[in-house]
């Protein structure tokens, strides 16, 4: 079969190289003891599909019961895997005895070779059913999070937005990684969700994390899982994200905040699409879709020590840079109105309305918190209202700095225009370098010199 890790336990040591030269041939891994005390060390080392355990360790007994006990000790560590007992003194009782403690199967010395190894197989069988059994269970509890997540949905009619939209739907069909750009609040995760919706995985579940939130020390239970002592936490088997995306999609958000010494091990799972829960040598293959998001300059990064080359080009085949919202002209009131009728169906006031006068200040507003901070000030507003309409004192945004507040939105263009004009020559038309300067991405930067004909 050449699959499959077997200990075998006797202490005889004839009738374990009898055992090694039969069983080499047929399994992976095939590992002897004739020792009993050396199994929960060597259970703990190395993952095992089957123990094939002798009956009696000690010279003159025969009752079985020391096979007995280390068949309980091995279900202790490993419930799952399969025990087939062996022993010169075979009855009825002891048989029973066996079974009922949880072995799998029991054969007799002297053996038939070819019995013996059909015996084999069928454990290993029964063991490697049970496992996939428990790994789909372990994917299913994953899932629940992931599937009953609130349905969201991209809005908005500007040429801007309609222009990203075109490019995910020439993407969705592929299984090709995407990168997704620009600032925070500009619904970056809406834009991979929309990627998933739209592809063949469409049936499966897109897995986000937020790397930003992950400790550095449960970076890889996290991601990749954990077997049940792997740590002093670790109370049962867990899969990580990569195995509940299995099929599906993975959302990594934040992907720059991952620190440096932790990129190598997410590249090595990307790159092989295996992985291996920790506290196990398993390897267990994942097949994903990867899409990422950052609001910061990874090629600046890159540049400078913090990013990894390799890595970007892994999950940089597609860029797709999300504008801000001051960058996409009507729909801010189109967003209004859709929180506004969002949130007055939330909070039970019905046919609440904004006037022209604060339509007029929203769409105004420079919204440096994007679409996260209009989502937030109309859901302020709706809450604090009194009437039946909303005016422009019911909408509190940040005050612009005094120097801002008197400028027209002309001047505005010029003074960006300006400071990336100074911010391109500090940096002696090094891109990467002057949009880092101006807390922008690549992307952006170009959109913006093209805009500005720079």
């Amino acid at each position: 079969m050449n699959k499959g890790n077997v200990l075998v336990v006797d202490d005889n040591k004839s009738i374990l190289s009898a055992l090694e030269i039969l069983l080499i041939p047929e399994f992976a891994v095939v590992t002897a003891l004739s020792n009993p005390n050396l199994i929960p060390g060597e259970l703990r080392k190395r993952e095992y599909n089957m123990v094939v355990l002798d009956m009696n360790f000690s010279a003159g007994i025969n009752t079985g019961n020391e096979g007995i006990f280390w068949l309980e000790r091995i279900r202790e560590i490993n419930p799952e895997i399969s025990v087939v007992m062996v022993t010169a003194y075979g009855d009825v009782e002891l048989t029973v005895k066996a079974l009922k403690a949880g072995a799998t199967d029991f054969i007799l010395k002297p053996w038939d070779n070819a019995k013996l190894l059909a015996t084999l197989r069928s454990a290993l069988q029964l063991n490697l059913s049970k496992m996939e059994v428990n790994q789909l269970k372990e994917r299913q509890k994953g899932l629940k999070s992931e599937i009953n997540r609130e349905q969201k949905f991209i809005i908005g009619t500007s040429p801007q937005i309609i222009s990203v939209l075109n490019l995910v739907r020439k993407v969705a069909k592929t299984d090709a990684n995407v990168l997704i750009t620009g600032e925070n609040g500009t619904g970056k995760e809406l834009i991979a969700q929309e990627i998933h919706r739209l592809s063949n995985r469409s049936e499966e579940v897109m897995v986000s994390v937020d790397m930003g939130a992950i400790t550095e020390t449960l970076f890889e239970s996290e991601l990749f899982g954990h077997v049940k002592g792997a740590f002093t936490d670790a109370r049962e088997n867990r899969p990580g994200k990569f195995e509940v995306a299995d099929k599906g999609s993975l959302f990594l958000d934040e992907i720059g905040n991952l620190p440096f010494h932790l990129q190598a091990k997410l590249l090595a799972a990307i790159q092989n699409r295996q992985i291996s829960r920790v506290g196990s040598n398993q390897a267990i293959p994942v097949d994903i879709r990867l899409i990422c998001a950052t609001n910061r300059n990874l090629e600046g990064m890159v540049q400078d020590g913090h990013f990894r080359e390799d890595l970007l080009y892994r999950i940089n085949t597609i860029q797709i840079e999300v504008p801000p919202l001051r960058e996409r002209e009507n729909d801010v009131l189109v967003l209004s109105d859709f929180f506004l009728q969002k949130y007055t169906a939330k909070y039970h006031k019905p046919g609440l309305k904004i006037n022209d006068q604060a339509r007029e200040k929203l769409a105004r507003y420079h919204w440096p918190g994007n679409i996260r901070e209009l989502q937030h000030t109309v859901e302020k507003a709706v809450i604090l209202s009194e009437g039946k309409t909303l005016k422009p004192e019911d909408f509190f945004m940040k005050p612009p700095s005094a120097g801002l507040s008197r400028l027209s939105e002309t001047t505005l263009e010029e003074m960006e225009k300006k400071m990336i004009e100074q911010a391109i020559r500090k940096h002696q038309g090094n891109l990467s370098a002057a949009a880092e300067q101006l807390g922008i991405t690549r992307q952006t930067m170009y959109n913006k010199m093209k805009k500005f004909g720079l």
